[in-house]
């Protein structure tokens, strides 16, 4: 099918490119050479706002640095190709490492801002014209301990089990690990009668946008050490249960599990809690105080978690203990009252739900489940045993690229894993090694250069499809400009491949609205149901939020009302007592480095770093760090620094804040070459969501 354009002048509603919070805007292409308008509109996320990224985000539509045709490698040198050139290097590159290491011998790497076809498709390209079960996506480092831990607790997860606006009305919200005043800003009005009432609670090492909202508004900032996230939800609550704030009745009917977990929090009494995280007594009281009251007074309480709590190598315990506050708290499960997290990536939720993550199948069913596998089969054709088993995580897959008997090609889709993987220079270092690397953008990424094909493919104004947000609310992605003329869409792309590889061309459509309907077809009856959805309710504006199936047709704005998605109904309190650093400091290093993300830019900042309005904003690499620890070792604001740790060492800019704790240090991480963040992370895994430990690195600064 072709999907007309809009006429010239005329809008298309659609929404932002960049995080899950999926703020709505129309795109007027123009009627010149110039570029297109964006105009925000009305929609319960956004409510008419945008953030100057979204304002910006048509600038890269007709960007000088926009690859409008195939590069193949010669030489050494990334040269010009016509399509059928390129593509017949990518089937003899998959071919020949096939030939000599097995259908395992190609991985495929993903990511969180492929549409909800593309998802799918990838992950059923990757087992089915591969036959690979090596696929994995950049997801993995956002928003997999949460995942784990609610999974764990709830028996589901949706990142936000309630819609946005919930938040409206609340006049208590306790955040840890998040920003959104910085990563998601249309997001922050939801707050705002929380923070009017001086109901704002934000843990964080450092006084952040969001800290400083709180803080503002008569709330309370706890400016914990890095990495103490999970002691900090433990002391919270044993505070809970010691000051009489437990919700009996819903503990005793709702949940299971406490006995245990309260075994664990005894232990972490106020005075033990401040020892370790740095956060008072006092504060710990407040904060409990104030989600209490308000739960009690029927004015709206929620906890909300983010990455700063979740990307550690214990991330899904600590997801696990800040649940358990809630389940102690009576939050989940009931109006005006919740547990949520905030997804990172425009596809973040939807990214994670249909197959692209190595050890899942479409509709967040695993892939060693037997039944899943049977009816996932069903859909796609075959017979189950054709469905390759769990691959590796994503830094587990990326870390396996050339070594013996490794991965010696690899398929890499809207994502940058020289800049954002942990350990970044190991990473470069594997993906140089591969016979044939290939890369799908439509940008040279830093990733994209190290290439031997390069496949220009359509942005987001370019393309027809669907995303998830992070409320779960499945959404249209519209057509409104035309892609450049080399440019080709990935579903066109696998579907070519497979022809060329002899492998069932037909099972891969090159239609979006034809891959939705499979998609809702092998997503039937799993945890995330799409079945009852179609394009034209979409079109028609529906706010369908899943599960959205035979037995929930209109959708679910509101999950666990009347049951969790366990096998008694029960929510589970999954509490681990807390472990000794992954990485500690010590004389060599002795602070903690963690890293985060900056208004301006945006991920590994690829896109954003094109934009002159954005890079204007915030130029080049910066460490914010206490103006006693600058001057322990001769820096002053402004000078030039390096921060140096076990892996590599990063180059930046001075910028001194006397809010700053005096162990901790704070690296945005959207730069490239030595001004990479991920020089110096820490690739410890956690055991349950195989995340890294990107929040927390022993690390030193030095002058440069």
């Amino acid at each position: 099918m072709v999907h007309a354009l809009p006429t010239t002048g005329s809008p298309t509603h659609t929404h932002c490119p960049y995080c899950a919070l999926q703020c709505a805007m129309s795109v007027t292409p123009s009627p010149g050479d110039g570029p297109a308008t964006i105009t925000p509109e009305q929609f319960p996320t956004n409510r008419g706002g945008l953030c100057r990224k979204g304002w910006t985000s048509a600038v890269l539509l007709d960007h000088p640095d926009r690859i409008t045709t195939p590069l193949i490698r010669v030489d050494g040198h990334l040269q010009p190709t016509d399509w059928d050139t390129a593509l017949t290097r990518v089937t003899d590159g998959i071919l020949r490492a096939q030939a000599s290491g097995g259908p395992d011998a190609v991985a495929v790497f993903g990511g969180g801002g492929l549409t909800n076809e593309k998802a799918y498709t990838l992950g059923k390209f990757t087992r089915l014209a591969l036959g690979s079960r090596l696929v994995d996506y950049n997801g993995r480092w956002c928003m997999s301990s949460a995942a784990a831990g609610a999974n764990r607790s709830f028996g589901l997860d949706r990142g936000m089990p309630f819609p946005v606006t919930d938040l409206d009305d609340a006049r208590a919200v306790l955040l840890i690990g998040a920003n959104p005043a910085d990563t998601m800003p249309p997001f922050v009005q939801h707050l705002d009668t929380a923070a009017a009432a001086g109901g704002m609670v934000v843990a964080d090492p450092r006084l952040s946008a969001t800290a400083h909202r709180a803080v503002d508004g008569g709330g309370i900032h706890l400016r914990l050490r890095p990495g103490t996230d999970s002691a900090l939800a433990l002391g919270l609550l044993h505070v809970a249960v010691v000051g009489g704030h437990l919700d009996t009745e819903y503990v005793s009917t709702r949940t299971s599990g406490f006995d245990d977990a309260w075994a664990i929090a005894a232990d972490w009494m106020p005075d033990r809690t401040e020892r370790v995280t740095g956060v008072s007594a006092d504060q710990l009281e407040r904060t409990v105080e104030l989600l209490s009251s308000s739960r009690d007074a029927g004015s709206g309480a929620y906890i909300l978690t983010a990455r700063g709590a979740e990307q550690h190598s214990r991330g899904t315990d600590t997801v696990g203990a800040v649940i358990a506050l809630a389940l102690a708290l009576g939050l989940p499960g009931r109006p005006g009252t919740g547990y949520g997290t905030l997804t990172g990536q425009g596809n973040g939720q939807g990214g994670r739900e249909h197959g692209q993550k190595a050890d899942q199948l479409p509709g967040y069913r695993m892939i060693t489940d037997p039944a899943a596998r049977a009816h996932v089969a069903s859909v796609w054709g075959v017979e189950p045993e054709e469905i390759p088993g769990p691959g590796l995580s994503a830094f587990e897959l990326l870390d396996a690229l050339g070594e013996p008997g490794g991965p010696t090609a690899m398929l890499i889709h809207a994502s940058n894993p020289v800049v954002s993987a942990p350990d970044a220079d190991r990473i470069t270092a594997r993906l140089r090694s591969l016979d044939t690397l290939v890369v799908a953008d439509f940008v040279l990424s830093e990733t994209a250069e190290l290439a031997d094909v390069v496949l220009p493919v359509p942005q987001w104004a370019e393309e027809e499809g669907t995303l998830t947000n992070l409320e779960g609310r499945v959404l249209r992605r519209r057509r409104s400009v035309t892609p450049p003329d080399g440019a080709r869409d990935e579903l066109w792309i696998w579907n070519e491949l497979a022809r060329r590889l002899g492998r069932g061309p037909e099972r891969f459509p090159t239609d979006p609205r034809v891959v939705f309907d499979e998609l809702a077809r092998a997503s039937a009856g799993g945890k995330a149901d799409y079945s009852a959805m179609d394009w034209d309710r979409l079109d028609a504006g529906e706010a369908l939020f899943w599960p959205c199936g035979a037995d929930s047709p209109a959708g679910t704005p509101r999950m666990f009302l009347d049951s969790f998605a366990t096998g008694d109904g029960r929510a589970r309190f999954a509490v681990a007592a807390v472990d000794p650093p992954a990485e500690d400091t010590c004389p060599d290093y002795p602070l903690l480095g963690t890293t985060g993300r900056v208004l301006a830019h945006y991920q590994s900042g690829a896109q954003t770093r094109r934009v002159p309005e954005l890079a204007s904003a915030e130029p080049e690499m910066w460490v914010q760090v206490h103006p006693v620890v600058a001057r322990a070792v001769g820096l002053d604001d402004g000078g030039r620094a390096r921060v140096v740790s076990r892996r590599g060492a990063v180059e930046a800019l001075v910028r001194c804040d006397e809010d700053m704790r005096t162990d901790t240090l704070f690296l945005p991480f959207h730069f490239a070459g030595a001004a990479r963040a991920n020089l110096v992370t820490l690739p410890e895994l956690d055991p349950y969501s195989r995340m890294p430990q990107f929040k927390a690195c022993a690390v030193r600064l030095e002058a440069a």
